[in-house]
């Protein structure tokens, strides 16, 4: 769609939303090399050739255990998130609606290193599953609340972030990495970050809400005894994530070069603008959209593509221009 012909206004500030990484599906490797990104893309088609038969491609194997603790486990052959999940559940026995997201070469509730857009080729999975389920009443006394809401791309919408001094950071039983099941008893399993987010931000300010969550399993060594040097001689060793699997709305997985200087800066800016006007943070959506904009001609191609690829969060006008401008600053080093 050209720029100014009925896209929609600029949308408001979400509650500090932040897009959910999503896992995404069709595993084909056409090549893979040391240093090379691999991507998921759910529900997406391949075109042109069809990918090579199971066969022929590289069989590629990632270790995993239980965040809480367990023997290591051996995954392979899935190809989008909720087949990741399914070989969890087969490897440890578990149904797979209860992993809840996953963390690499941590087995911490630590958000800087939550599965995403990517997961490295020697990373090691850790796999979060379904805790303690509890149900608050929140006065909600400020027009933010103060979190950032990320979802695993499966369905389930949880807690990335909690600003500190803000309503929810004042309620000590709400924590990062906790699943947003319901709000006033409207269930929110199955939806994105942004609707979530949309919610939270249109409950009325002054009024309580009812907010069920549920947390992550948590073992007694969660709070810090697990790095003692008795699991050295395990023969578990965590991941490097030199070579990366490259995570995609759309199209198969690829195995692709690392981002070069120009896409690791194009993707820092569009990232803060993203935040500026969205109210949202993520790399792995600036990623993407750099990755649309890259090959563009002018603005009107990239909105179009953005519109056909993103078209959920409806974008501003204004916020596509200031996105393709940043692209080309980076494409000709301008800072």
């Amino acid at each position: 769609m050209p720029l100014g012909l009925g896209r929609r206004k600029k949308a408001s500030p979400l509650v500090e939303n932040e897009e959910g990484e999503p896992i995404r599906a069709g595993l084909h490797v056409p090549g893979m090399e040391d240093g090379g990104v691999l991507g998921l893309g759910e529900g997406a088609t391949s075109e042109g050739l069809p990918p090579p038969h199971s066969s022929m491609r590289p069989r590629l194997i990632f270790h995993t255990q239980l965040a809480h603790g367990s023997p290591t486990g051996r995954i392979e052959g899935f190809s989008n998130v909720r087949e990741l999940y399914a070989k969890i559940g087969e490897a440890f026995g578990i149904p797979p609606a209860e992993v809840m997201f996953c963390t690499l070469n941590t087995h911490k509730v630590d958000m800087d290193k939550l599965l995403g857009g990517q997961i490295g080729l020697e990373d090691f999975i850790f796999a979060h599953i379904k805790g303690q389920r509890k149900e608050i009443e929140v006065y909600k006394g400020e027009d933010a609340l103060g979190l950032t809401i990320t979802d695993n791309g499966a369905g389930y919408a949880f807690i990335k972030r909690i600003r500190e001094g803000s309503v929810i950071h004042q309620i000590q039983v709400i924590n990062v990495g906790d699943m947003i099941e319901s709000i006033n008893g409207h269930r929110l399993i199955g939806c994105r970050h942004y609707e979530v987010a949309k919610m939270l931000k249109e409950l009325p300010k002054g009024k309580e809400f009812t907010i069920k969550l549920t947390e992550p399993l948590k073992a007694f060594d969660m709070i810090g005894q697990r790095s003692g040097g008795s699991r050295s001689g395990s023969g578990v060793q965590l991941g490097t994530g030199r070579g990366t699997l490259r995570l995609r709305s759309k199209g198969p997985a690829t195995v692709e070069e690392l981002p070069n200087a120009f896409e690791e800066k194009a993707i820092e800016k569009v990232d803060d603008l993203l935040e500026s006007y969205m109210g949202i943070r993520d790399s792995e959506l600036a990623a993407t959209m750099v990755e649309l904009g890259k090959d563009k001609k002018n603005p009107d191609e990239f909105a179009e593509a953005l519109d056909e690829t993103l078209g959920d969060f409806a974008f501003p006008d204004e916020f596509v221009f200031d996105v393709w401008g940043a692209i080309g600053d980076a494409k000709v080093g301008r800072v």
